[in-house]
């Protein structure tokens, strides 16, 4: 294959139908959106949400959601046409060699790879607080040295300051997912509904409890002026805000590499995505009105801030509760990271751009459980020693990429195969995909330059791979 061929639709359908009995088909629309909100419902709800309410957007973090929220539709509608059409593991990777040719799908699985691995490090390490956090409720103390990274600093009771030596319980919860995903989709997905129902009930329960509680005052003002800084409260607040939670949003594109495993694709995909990105949306606005309503948003820079919320209500038992439904809701999301992230090593060994063993499923269980092997020991390192909060930069930075490729995308097939059935396609086109990429890089360019140069990096790596991967098959 050269640098610039692409597959058709036709021999991606073809491919799917030679692999039909490989990876099992096992998901129903239903079972999208539950896993679609097991993803979304994550980091971006319950830890970042509070930092960029802190750094950016003050309580204008709900506009923040709504922007995001935004770009996320029309990336959304764009990733349901293209699913309906190409229902094979990929994702947008899958769309890429469709529209675009090898190389191009080579950049985008290979931002995929940062993306999902990243995502799965941010959700550890938010988890790895809460579990302390929890703990700490009975009377259960965990040494700050093992639940902190080498990067992170540690202030003890007497002021005496330290740093971590690893994140141990990031690390562990990663191996455990990792090992529930060799079982088997089935088995993942009952997992995933049972997070899911934990963490909506508790939610809706915080909510409906701290709504009595919040401080109104805490709303003034609800647009923070600019301190001067890009980024720094105003208009650009917003926006910057709005750039490092569109992380959060990542659920739906990790539904669209389970297409190989779903029922029904052509309906079920366009259901599954915009309907876990409507409820989920939804539910962020509101849930960041409580939480900012409940404490003054300049003391949300921490890494557990629903926690710390609960403690303005007088409910110590919904704060225990509420932990527990945050674990839930991180450890389902985690759930989704890992899926995507495996799906997409599968996808790309079977297209001869990984090495063969990614690809290899388990005899019994139909996973790619070398895949999942090497992502245990992989992202259970970065957990246990990455920093968080450029972590978290780096993903939304990425996923932002990935979306305006995806909604460029639409208009490619559209001229390259216009006459090919789509079950499912987007309104007002090219109006909505021209729009979903002006907005998705508006959002890319609101972000630091530090995480922009370690993208960049990240970038170069990829293609020296490529291109030196290259040279090896011709000679």
């Amino acid at each position: 294959m050269g640098l610039w061929t692409r597959k058709s639709i036709r021999e991606l359908q073809d491919l799917s139908q030679k692999e039909h009995h490989a990876l099992k088909k096992h998901l129903s629309a239903f079972d999208l959106i539950l896993l679609g909100i097991g993803s979304i419902l994550g980091a971006g709800l319950f830890s970042l949400t509070g930092i960029a309410a802190a750094e950016n957007a003050g309580p204008a973090i709900a506009l923040s959601f709504l922007l995001a929220a935004l770009g996320c539709a029309l990336a959304g509608v764009c990733y349901s046409e293209l699913a309906a059409m190409i229902p094979i593991s990929g994702s947008a990777y899958t769309y890429a060699y469709a529209t675009m040719g090898e190389f191009v799908a080579w950049i985008i699985g290979w931002v995929l790879i940062l993306e999902y691995a990243l995502a799965a490090v941010t959700l550890a390490i938010s988890w790895s607080a809460y579990l302390v956090s929890l703990l700490q409720d009975f009377n259960i103390h965990v040494s700050p040295t093992y639940v902190a990274s080498p990067w992170q600093p540690i202030t003890s009771a007497e002021g005496i300051s330290s740093y971590g030596v690893l994140n141990l319980p990031a690390f562990l919860i990663i191996a455990v997912i990792s090992l529930i995903l060799i079982l088997g989709i089935r088995q993942s997905a009952i997992f995933n509904k049972t997070m899911v129902v934990i963490k909506l009930s508790v939610v809706f329960l915080f909510m409906g409890l701290g709504f009595f509680y919040i401080n109104y005052q805490n709303y003034k003002p609800f647009l923070p002026p600019n301190t001067g800084t890009f980024g720094a409260f105003g208009w650009s607040g917003v926006l910057q805000a709005a750039g490092v939670l569109f992380y959060a949003y990542i659920g739906f594109d990790a539904l669209s590499t389970a297409a190989q495993e779903t029922k029904n694709p052509q309906k079920a995909m366009p259901i599954g995505i915009l309907g876990s990105l409507a409820i989920c949306t939804v539910l962020y606005v509101l849930f960041a009105l409580v939480l900012v309503g409940l404490v003054n948003y300049k003391e949300l820079d921490v890494a557990a801030p629903v926690a710390f919320a609960i403690e303005h209500t007088p409910y110590p038992w919904l704060k225990t509760l509420v932990k527990i439904a945050i674990l839930a809701g991180l450890t389902s999301g985690m759930l989704m990271a890992l899926l995507g992230q495996s799906r997409i090593f599968y996808t790309m060994a079977r297209d001869g751009l990984l090495p063969r063993y990614f690809g290899v499923l388990h005899p019994k269980f139909h996973t790619p459980w070398i895949s999942n092997l090497i992502l245990l020991v992989f992202v259970g390192l970065l957990s246990a020693f990455a920093p968080f909060s450029a972590v978290g930069h780096l993903t939304s930075l990425g996923t932002l990429l990935v979306f305006a490729m995806v909604c460029a995308g639409v208009l490619v097939l559209r001229y390259l195969e216009p006459d090919h059935p789509r079950p499912f396609r987007v309104p007002w086109a090219p109006f909505i995909p021209l729009l979903g990429v002006a907005v998705c890089t508006l959002m890319m360019f609101s972000l630091d330059f530090a995480t922009w140069m370690r993208l960049i990096a990240w970038l170069i790596l990829g293609i020296l791979i490529y291109l030196f991967a290259k040279k090896e098959k011709i000679h």
